[in-house]
């Protein structure tokens, strides 16, 4: 990560302005100053209109270096092409911003194709724009760097596109075969959702024993990350994606569809909400994540977890998920209040998980002792939940596990002349 920090300025066209300055910090730009312009639409030319541009212009030419300026809102091409004519700097709108966030944080081959192709999608319109603006005369550079070939370029862009689809639906296709052996072999799957920054990543530690890596930053995850449940002894494997957060294109959602599969395929999904914020952010937040997990077509059980119960009172936390109640936002389904940090309600959030996995059925079989029936109880524990298990002149199990666990443990003891009792 670049810890060089560069000036940049804000401007919104209302108040709520806190996302997109953590956003703008997010990718180490101290915002020196916002500018409001508070008007129901956007001006059609340059976003914010004359007479603020002449604000801001006066202001960067007193200012210290201004690397960027940072619209709260989405640019339309025109509008974006005007805004750095007029004012000589470079200018991101909200979704370039995030894009931005996005091929920083990218580590993984899978994350870096997802995020190139949707900021292929963001440039098309706007290299339309500028094959536009030379057609009539202009010669503008692309996107506040050098001139280029922008006919070319747009055929460049529809080209890598349709290379990188491709290259995401290879991957795709080698996951739908992961998830199925998982199936399969037993496991059942468990997603992380939520916003950016709510502490899955923590969580995901927490559950499985791992060391994934967890910074208090916006998309510090963007590549899905599978591991196996340790605390419980049920064969759950546990997923952790990139976090929503409002207002995204359609086609940048779309770019990362083969990892939002994971949630969308997960037999339960585990939707983090940081309870510490106020009620009204958390409110907005949770509707943010639910609307997406609907997008992307989630019909498993969703389980609200609220997170950093720690830093609440019960008092408030009682009226936080009262807030919520009356809002619809969590109605029939489970809520857990839970603490990473001090690992508190962490054994009631999985027995709810548990509680909520399908299709799972009992047996119980009796095996003689012997080498080969030692090695099959150890494939057992690996498959599936054992209840119990006694040793006399045999060894009896209970056991919980799917379907499709459960015929391959009563050929296999058949096998081993062994029983089934029920």
């Amino acid at each position: 990560m670049n810890d060089h920090i560069n000036n940049a300025v804000i401007v919104s066209l209302d108040n709520d302005v806190s996302e997109i300055t953590e956003l703008a910090d997010s990718l180490n730009y101290k915002v020196v100053k916002t500018f409001f312009q508070h008007r129901e639409n956007p001006d059609v030319n340059t976003y914010i209109g004359s007479g603020k541009i002449e604000e801001i212009k006066e202001f960067i030419k007193n200012s210290d270096e201004i690397k960027l300026l940072i619209v709260n809102g989405e640019l339309k091409p025109s509008q974006w092409f005007n805004l750095e004519k007029d004012l000589d700097v470079k200018v991101y709108d909200r979704v370039r911003l995030i894009l931005a966030i996005f091929e920083e944080r990218a580590d993984k081959n899978e994350a870096k194709l997802q995020v190139k192709l949707a900021q292929l999608q963001y440039e098309r319109p706007f290299v339309r724009e500028l094959i536009h603006r030379a057609r009539s005369g202009e010669h503008p550079g692309y996107m506040a760097g050098g001139e280029y070939q922008v006919d070319d370029y747009y055929e460049m862009i529809k080209k890598q596109m349709k290379k990188i689809k491709e290259q995401l639906d290879g991957i795709r296709d080698q996951r739908e075969v992961r998830r199925g052996s998982r199936h399969k072999g037993g496991f059942c799957l468990v997603s992380l959702a939520g916003y950016t920054n709510a502490g899955k990543s923590s969580l995901l530690n927490i559950l499985t024993g791992e060391k994934v890596k967890v910074e208090d930053r916006l998309f510090s995850t963007l590549s899905t990350t599978t591991r196996k449940i340790e605390n419980k002894n049920m064969p759950i494997l546990l997923t952790d994606t990139v976090g929503f957060i409002q207002n995204l294109p359609a086609y940048v959602i779309d770019a990362f569809h083969s990892t939002l599969e994971e949630i969308e395929v997960a037999d339960v999904v585990l939707l983090i909400v940081d309870i510490s914020e106020k009620k009204e952010i958390i409110a907005k937040k949770l509707r943010v994540s639910l609307d997406e997990l609907i997008e992307i077509g989630v019909a498993s059980p969703i389980i609200i977890t609220l997170n950093k119960s720690d830093l609440v009172s019960k008092e408030v936390l009682d009226k936080k998920i009262e807030y919520l109640s009356r809002l619809n936002l969590i109605e029939n389904r489970d809520v857990v209040p839970i603490s990473v940090k001090n690992q508190e309600n962490i054994d009631r959030l999985l027995e709810i998980v548990h509680d909520s996995l399908p299709q799972l059925v009992r047996l119980k079989i009796k095996l003689p002792i012997n080498t080969k029936s030692q090695s099959f109880i150890s494939w057992i524990y690996e498959k599936a939940s054992v209840l119990e298990i006694s040793y006399d002149s045999f060894v009896t199990l209970e056991i919980e596990c799917n379907n499709v666990v459960r015929e391959k443990i009563i050929s296999e003891c058949r096998d081993l002349e062994g029983s089934r009792i029920f």
